[in-house]
């Protein structure tokens, strides 16, 4: 039976250890902040601005959410994050995805400066990641990691299997496991044999997006599985893989819901204080 990798567990605890550093930081003058802007009224992303919200008040971050209609134009939203650039009291800015198809998503995130890019997803930020550099990296991506450190999981020469190609999750997670010296497969929706690679993995990370997908015969015995999706089934939450049959093969399983989601939000306010002491300096 797999051992969990609990991120609920992990997130309180860096909760704590955040609303410290919060504190130190008001003592020294530095305010952190952090700006969502919100498209429209898709239920899911409402979720996820309010939860954001909610860890700002935990460790006392300011925060403010823009929200914005459905139909905005283009330069309206642009505007919008053009005046978040300019305001001293933001420190992080984060534009709520998917938007509306009426709007370019790719020059709406490159409007956004790349100090206060606190997504990750800015192109020069994608560079200094793909390169070694240091820079903001992707809130969930990062949070992944995390967890494997967390639970000293040794991750150098280890194979690790990706299932999804995204820019969100899948390539900066590879990226990240590279420069961890693990050897690194990318699987995606045009892959032959999937089964093949994942049975592989001594790490496999599921991000597609499709429910229970990862079944017990893809995993080796022993493996590290990293669930990353988050469906909707039956009205339950559940993840890309069938838990209840992979945690009898897997070594270490993260649950979902309780998992990957909660340290995204942990690793998105570390974001936001890690861009307010580098725009202090």
């Amino acid at each position: 039976m797999a051992k969990i990798l609990s991120g609920k567990e992990m997130s309180e605890q860096l909760i704590q250890e955040q609303a410290v550093r919060v504190a130190q930081l008001h003592e020294q003058g530095i305010f952190p902040g952090l700006a969502v802007v919100l498209v429209g009224e898709d239920p899911a992303s409402q979720i996820y601005v309010r939860n954001k919200g909610i860890a700002c008040e935990k460790i006392g971050i300011h925060s403010q959410t823009i929200r914005m209609a459905e139909d905005c134009s283009q330069e309206e939203l642009l505007d919008t994050i053009q005046k978040l650039n300019n305001d001293p009291k933001i420190s992080g800015i984060l534009v709520q995805l998917p938007l509306p198809k009426h709007l370019n998503e790719e020059e709406v995130l490159s409007t956004i400066l790349p100090e206060k890019d606190v997504d990750g997803f800015h192109l020069m930020n994608v560079g200094k990641l793909s390169t070694g550099q240091t820079g903001v990296v992707p809130c969930t991506p990062k949070g992944v990691l995390y967890m494997l450190k967390q639970a000293g999981i040794d991750l150098k020469g280890k194979e690790a299997v990706i299932i999804g190609r995204s820019n969100i999750v899948g390539k900066p997670a590879a990226t990240l496991l590279l420069n961890e010296h693990c050897t690194v497969t990318i699987c995606h929706s045009r892959t032959q044999n999937l089964a093949e690679h994942t049975r592989r993995a001594d790490i496999l990370v599921a991000a597609i997006g499709k429910p229970n997908f990862v079944t017990a015969d893809m995993v080796k015995p022993g493996a590290v599985v990293i669930d990353v999706g988050i469906n909707r089934l039956d009205g339950k939450v559940v993840g890309d893989v069938a838990y209840e049959d992979v945690e009898k093969v897997a070594g270490w399983i993260t649950p979902v819901p309780g998992g990957v989601g909660k340290m995204t939000i942990s690793m998105l306010m570390e974001n936001t204080l890690e861009a307010a002491c580098a725009q202090a300096r």
